[in-house]
């Protein structure tokens, strides 16, 4: 290896190392406030790669058909919900957010698809579609096992992953997919030389973590999701609704799952199950920051993205061994180093 194919590998390795980062954080931000491992984060990756790549070639993406059917699923929950408490007042909202709005998306992907669309209102109409699926998920599956243990929402976790895989070989296909990139040419850094998609990847993904900052510290919001996180008995007793924050948590995680998929769309092929690996090394990184810490997940995404690109290298048929392996060494330390505290400490 020469000092020309080192800087090839780190600018792989940074590429994939901050969409890493995003994910990485997202879990982070889902487990400290609702004590969820995310593990289904990966397919809305793909979700997303997959909505953008289909609106791309005018093809109406499979989305558009499984927000309105999340949707009635969401409407049934709450029409039990109403009968058995005798209170409607929250009715007409969920009939808005969930029934309406959905089939009003699905006549607007029908009528607007097109090939020759913009790319930039193509990746608007993705995200519009894919976003509120994290509010309907969190709905259907974990508002009504807020209060379980870890352990059983992480075997539900795996239970979505598998649910939301089969439904994306339904409503995509096995067929893979790319988009095109949304910068084109060259640029010269110094000795190295960097195509504008990847340093268009890496800003915004900077540009996305500056605006979770942001979010987490200027906001009314992100300071409700802060005092959650730290303790979610204490954010009920000053009026914090926990349900509104495991919500808006889960909406924000499936919108930077769905924005990472459109960044890496024009990088590699896409298929239904691709997001499922993409997410795992998200979940690497969020380790390392011990599922609390955003600085040191973040830093442990990009530690995995170099990894993996140097692992490629040197031997490409073990990297994803290399890189998962990675978490025993970190997990043996954090077991030494760490004590057992209660849920809500």
């Amino acid at each position: 290896m020469d000092f020309s194919i080192a800087l090839i590998l780190l600018q792989d390795g940074i590429v994939n190392g901050a969409i890493y980062a995003l994910l990485g954080m997202a879990l982070v931000l889902v487990f400290t406030v609702t004590r969820v491992i995310f593990i289904p984060q990966g397919e809305f990756v793909a979700f997303g790669a997959l909505t953008l790549a289909m609106l791309v070639n005018g093809r109406v993406p499979g989305t558009a058909y499984l927000l309105p059917l999340l949707g009635a699923v969401v409407l049934v929950l709450e029409l039990v919900r109403a009968v058995r408490t005798g209170s409607w007042a929250a009715l007409p909202k969920v009939v808005l957010t969930c029934v309406i709005l959905p089939l009003a998306l699905l006549w607007l992907a029908s009528a607007y698809a097109a090939p020759d669309n913009s790319l930039w209102l193509n990746m608007l109409l993705a995200l519009v579609l894919i976003i509120p699926m994290g509010s309907m998920i969190y709905r259907i599956v974990y508002q009504p096992l807020a209060e379980a243990s870890v352990l059983v929402l992480l075997i539900v976790s795996v239970a979505v992953h598998f649910a939301l895989t089969g439904l994306a070989l339904v409503f995509f296909g096995a067929e893979g997919w790319r988009t095109p990139a949304f910068v084109s040419g060259q640029v010269n850094l110094g000795p190295a030389t960097w195509s504008a998609q990847s340093l268009f990847v890496v800003g915004t993904c900077a540009l996305l973590i500056l605006a979770l900052w942001l979010f987490f510290g200027k906001t009314l919001y992100g300071r409700a999701l802060r005092a959650t996180a730290v303790n979610r008995r204490g954010a009920r007793l000053v009026g914090i609704s926990t349900t509104m924050s495991g919500s808006l948590t889960f909406t924000l995680a499936v919108a930077i799952g769905a924005m990472s998929g459109m960044l890496i769309a024009p990088i590699t092929t896409v298929y239904y199950d691709t997001g499922f690996l993409i997410g795992l090394k998200g979940f690497v990184g969020a380790i390392i920051g011990g599922l609390a810490s955003y600085p040191l997940a973040a830093a442990g995404a990009v530690l995995v993205g170099v990894l993996e690109a140097f692992s490629s290298f040197w031997a490409s048929a073990y990297k994803e061994v290399i890189v998962f392996t990675l978490i025993i060494p970190v997990l043996v330390w954090r077991s030494f180093s760490s004590h057992h505290t209660d849920d809500e400490e």
